[in-house]
């Protein structure tokens, strides 16, 4: 249960401690006031998108926290012992900040926690009902959970979402294949003749490069001859070569060394250079050796290289081109041989899919079936008590030409709200107020089903009144029997059911306008019902209008205790409604 909910900084709240209680807690207050910025701040609570405009003018960060009471709720513990988070105690804070940066935080009971954790153990928490909701249940998606919700299908609709990903990704790859296929057998011959032109060449990579630099030596044989033994000669050759001439340069060290053996060092240098200059010698002299002049063998690798270049014009223009397409016809060609056992295999892997998806689908369906005309008989039983006592809602289930990722079935829920009408799709047949009343009948019945211990109906009444927002207020009320339920509302037929009456109201300090909310009880609820009533709320009338029916809401709610009803609506029994034991 929700205990306190603590925001700071959030639009235009500075700061406010909002107080619950057990039972039916009704938040009112004037259009503007602030209402829908709680809301908002609950779901940035329960992890949605916490964004930076939602951060008061001025402040750093916005805050939201959440004080819950876990008694009687094990499944939430364990959920935190799961995710790593301490719950010693039978109070659980949760926390989240968002900075005018956009940098949002969050922590539980202390510890910091992912945005994803928060959003885990808030749902575990609460469960909001909205206005959109009344919107979403003309669409077959929506209306398809809400079933699967009912008949607690979660893991047979998992299952076959698995089932079906699996089938899609073979069906995929089978596709794939064949298309290949079908691909490498119209191109067979031109891929053969690819595949033999460069196998019968054999290049290798980096030997178009090594052909030329052979090529150049070979074509300029004489040339590197002759430069090669001409160095050669000006280091070691007559009396004009460079050795010969350093003759004079070692006489003059050595009698520079005797006199300042300090220079010893140049000696040395000199010693290096003169034994460098003998190797170079020796290498020149070695590669003058080596060079020969071969036409024949020019001749053959040129042959060689305009082979690798007509392979490279072709298919390149790099040699790694040519042997990419070489590779990548070879594994066309081998498709069309090893192609239909590839195929053979994927086929029965598909097959085997198919049944499993089946099987899986067949589950899913019969847990819809078995639970399609409880659903609409517990939803029907409610219509009455919203103003509709002709009411009758259906759930048909009709099959699809192929099993897809949500099952075999279609999900429609069709109605009949009014004497005399025909069964029809709710998009067809509901008004704003109609399709409000029919959503809360569905979350009344879906709420028995839930753990969630804290519901929130944010202005579901919208487009209902007079005798028919008195019913939806008893309704509330009897769902707060079993959950602690806050509801946003602009009836007074609501608010005068409340076991907990919050009031949210605009002011302004200095130049600031900010939203606060008080607890009314006695005399200040009075006041606040005349004002929801539309009268004046200092005259006395209005306000005698208003202790009349908070009166009445006294006596209907304890006359609704002393004669026992009760709505079954559990996925184990058909509903029913029973008053005094008897069915009526």
């Amino acid at each position: 249960m929700l205990v306190e909910l603590r925001i700071r900084n959030v639009a235009v709240i500075d700061t406010v401690s909002l107080p619950l209680a057990g039972g039916l807690n009704v938040l009112t207050g004037e259009t503007g006031a602030g209402k829908s910025l709680i809301i908002g701040a609950l779901g940035m609570l329960l992890g949605e998108r916490a964004a930076a405009d939602r951060v008061r003018a001025g402040a750093e960060r916005a805050t939201v926290e959440g004080v819950f009471d876990l008694r009687g709720l094990p499944a939430v513990r364990v959920l935190l012992d799961e995710r790593g988070v301490e719950a010693d105690d039978d109070l659980l804070v949760l926390k989240r900040e968002v900075g005018a940066n956009g940098r949002s935080r969050a922590w539980i009971n202390g510890s910091a926690v992912t945005a994803s954790v928060l959003a885990d153990v808030g749902a575990r928490l609460v469960s909001v009902h909205g206005q959109h909701d009344s919107r979403q249940l003309v669409d077959a998606d929506h209306q398809r959970e809400v079933l699967d919700a009912y008949v607690q299908a979660d893991a047979a609709r998992a299952g076959v979402a698995a089932a079906h990903a699996q089938l899609v990704a073979l069906r995929a790859r089978e596709r794939e294949l064949e298309q290949g296929r079908q691909d490498a057998m119209r191109r067979a011959d031109y891929l053969r003749f690819v595949a033999r032109e460069i196998e019968e060449v054999n290049p290798v990579i980096g030997e178009d490069d090594a052909l030329d630099a052979d090529i150049r030596r070979l074509a300029h044989a004489e040339e590197l001859q002759g430069l090669a033994a001409q160095a050669a000669a000006a280091i070691t050759g007559d009396d004009r070569a460079a050795l010969t001439r350093l003759a004079t340069v070692r006489r003059a060290l050595a009698s520079l060394v005797r006199i300042d053996p300090s220079l010893e060092r140049l000696q040395s240098g000199f010693d290096a250079a003169v034994y460098a200059l003998d190797e170079l010698t020796t290498e020149l002299e070695s590669y003058a050796e080596t060079i020969e002049a071969d036409p024949q063998r020019l001749r053959t690798l040129e042959r060689r290289r305009d082979q690798l270049v007509s392979l490279m014009r072709k298919y390149g223009p790099t040699m790694p081109e040519v042997l990419a397409a070489a590779a990548e016809a070879s594994t066309a060609l081998d498709l069309l041989d090893g192609g239909t056992l590839d195929l053979a295999a994927i086929a029965d892997a598909r097959a085997s899919a198919e049944g499993a998806l089946a099987e899986a689908a067949a589950e899913l369906t019969r847990l819809r079936q078995r639970g399609a005309h409880r659903f609409a008989r517990a939803v029907t039983a409610l219509l009455p008590e919203l103003g509709m006592r002709e009411g009758r809602v259906e759930v048909v289930l009709a099959p699809l030409e192929a099993i897809g990722a949500a099952g075999a079935e279609s999900v429609a829920f069709v109605a009949a709200l009014n004497a005399g009408s025909d069964m029809r799709p709710l998009s067809r047949i509901a008004s704003g107020g109609e399709l409000s009343r029919v959503m809360l009948a569905l979350s009344t019945v879906l709420a028995r089903l839930q753990q969630v211990p804290t519901l929130v109906f944010d202005e579901v009444d919208a487009g209902v009144g007079g005798a028919v927002a008195w019913q939806v207020g008893a309704l509330m009320r009897r769902v707060a029997s079993h959950h602690q339920v806050l509801a946003i509302s602009h009836l007074a037929q609501i608010a005068a059911r409340a076991h907990h009456h919050i009031v949210v109201h605009k002011s302004a300090v200095g130049t600031v306008t900010t939203s606060d909310t008080t607890v009314v009880i006695d005399d200040a609820r009075v006041v606040e019902i005349a004002r929801m009533l539309g009268g004046d709320a200092d005259r006395e009338v209005s306000r005698a209008h208003a202790r009349e029916l908070l009166t009445r809401g006294s006596e209907d709610v304890q006359a609704l205790a002393d004669v026992g009803e009760t709505l079954e609506v559990t996925p184990s029994a058909t509903p029913k409604r029973q008053r005094r034991g008897k069915p009526v």
